[in-house]
């Protein structure tokens, strides 16, 4: 039995795609929940009166903000979309390594190319 490493880098190691979708889904779920806070103030200040909801629009309409708004998008649409992954390799469906590394590369596409037609929709 051959012995086992003292240390192991974990920065040498290359995740396979299903894995690096997977920590992408836990990722966009935290900068989703710790988003939530500022989310909730921006939409309670926005229904506060129209002057407010015209500040926040007028401050929205600047790039580093609009950059953080295309950022949330892609999280909340990766994690829809892997959370929908999840739930059907829950249910034992595409659990197959082929098929688990053609949803992950789906996961990916669909969840860029809605977020492009998204942001491009409302920048």
């Amino acid at each position: 039995m051959p012995a086992r490493p003292k240390y192991l880098n974990l920065m040498q190691i290359r995740l396979p795609l299903p894995a690096f979708v997977s920590i992408l889904h836990r990722m966009s779920g935290a900068a989703l929940f710790l988003a939530l806070p500022l989310m909730l103030w921006w939409l309670q200040r926005s229904l506060t009166s129209f002057n407010t909801f015209a500040a926040l629009k007028a401050a929205l309409a600047h790039w580093p903000l609009k950059l953080v708004m295309l950022a949330l998008l892609w999280a909340y649409l990766h994690h829809l979309c892997a959370g929908i992954r999840h739930l059907a390799l829950d249910l034992d469906a595409g659990t197959e390594l082929a098929t688990a590394r053609l949803t992950a590369r789906l996961v990916l596409g669909v969840s860029l190319a809605l977020t492009a037609v998204v942001g491009a929709a409302l920048w």
